[in-house]
């Protein structure tokens, strides 16, 4: 006789992996806030010029302004680096056979 919790399905998730989940998490959504416009704002500035508005903080509050509307370009910014993750693990996943 087999109990339930002997099924993978029914394991409980370890408070350390939630951590870790929060922390990938957490990292990936501020690289989209802050890390990906500013490395944008550089590389723009770099290779077109001065940002027609201002600088670096002026394209900030205009990215956080575009994410205030509701902008799906600012929102895949924003959400990218955290999508990218997650793509990267799921391809991890599928070739060592796990899924």
């Amino acid at each position: 006789m087999e109990t339930a919790a002997s099924e993978p399905d029914d394991l409980p998730i370890s408070r350390a992996r939630i951590i870790r989940e929060l922390v990938i998490g957490a990292s990936a959504i501020l690289v989209g806030l802050l890390g990906a416009p500013l490395l944008i704002f550089m590389m723009g500035h770099a290779t077109l010029g001065a940002y027609a508005h201002g600088g670096a903080a002026r394209l900030l509050a205009d990215y956080f302004a575009g994410l205030g509307r509701g902008a799906p370009v600012f929102w895949a910014l924003a959400l990218g680096p955290y999508l990218m993750t997650l793509l990267v693990r799921l391809l991890y996943s599928v070739a060592r056979g796990r899924i």
